[in-house]
């Protein structure tokens, strides 16, 4: 059975498709869907399977979340689509546009990196037993929010962007959110970036200790033709944080001709 995953959409136009990372959901591009669709764009946000009302794949792995947003761009019957990915959601991108690569336009990849951590299997237990400790404690994803999403953010990020981060993270499923940390430190696609051959932007915050500027900066220079930006004052939350700065940058890129891209 093909795993079709919820979403929202507003506008008409090219397809702009944004996946969240690990701490979101459909809402947390609700700024870009708005602004995105008020400009010319059909503007569609997901929700990753076993968030929102996504039902849950298995196993829970980055070739099933690819196989399910590859299920979406066909459901949405718009032939390609401009695919921007945040965090984790922009691993699932890299996965979608190294199986699919007819499928995808144009690529936005922020706050992310082509490989999770180190490939070393004591390492990989240490980082999500930090991570689930608090839930093991008897602490909600609420809870959690609290003390992470502070710790993500830069200096001069908006307040309201802040609040709806936390709002997104306390709404995500807490089995779903143990299933997508392990799935995360086995991401690994730092092989295929030079294989990318549509036009990408990669949007890095100042502050973002989770996809630091250097790492983003290499990532940019694996990938022909890329486009490399960095929001100051940001941290990793950049559409939430900086949500002007932010949809003038991917706008910016999306007007651009193609042929000045390469």
């Amino acid at each position: 059975m093909s795993v079709c995953p919820t979403f929202s959409a507003l506008g008409s136009g090219p397809t702009v498709l944004m996946l969240h990372g690990i701490g979101g959901g459909h809402l947390a591009f609700a700024p870009q869907v708005e602004t995105f669709a008020s400009l010319g764009y059909r503007a569609v946000a997901w929700d990753m399977p076993g968030y929102g009302h996504s039902a849950p794949i298995e196993p829970y792995t980055f070739k099933g979340l690819a196989q399910a947003c590859v299920n979406l761009i066909e459901s949405l019957q718009c032939g390609d689509v401009v695919l921007v990915g945040h965090s984790m959601g922009g691993m699932v991108a890299q996965e979608v546009v190294a199986r699919r690569p007819e499928l995808v336009s144009r690529l936005v990849l922020c706050g992310t990196s082509p490989s999770f951590g180190k490939p070393d299997g004591d390492w990989q237990r240490r980082f999500i037993a930090e991570r689930t400790a608090p839930l093991d404690a008897g602490k909600s994803m609420a809870d959690l929010a609290e003390v992470l999403v502070p710790q993500m953010v830069g200096p001069g990020s908006l307040l309201e962007g802040v609040r709806l981060a936390r709002h997104c993270m306390a709404g995500v499923n807490p089995s779903t959110y143990r299933r997508a940390l392990e799935a995360l430190v086995t991401f690994d696609r730092r092989a295929d970036l030079q294989r990318i051959h549509v036009p990408t932007l990669l949007v890095a915050g100042e502050h973002d200790k989770n996809a630091p500027p250097a790492v983003m900066k290499k990532m940019a220079g694996a990938i022909a033709g890329s486009t490399y930006l960095e929001l100051p004052g940001i941290g990793h939350l950049q559409n939430l944080e900086a949500p002007d700065e932010f949809d003038a940058a991917v706008l910016n890129f999306l007007a651009l001709p193609r042929q000045l891209l390469h």
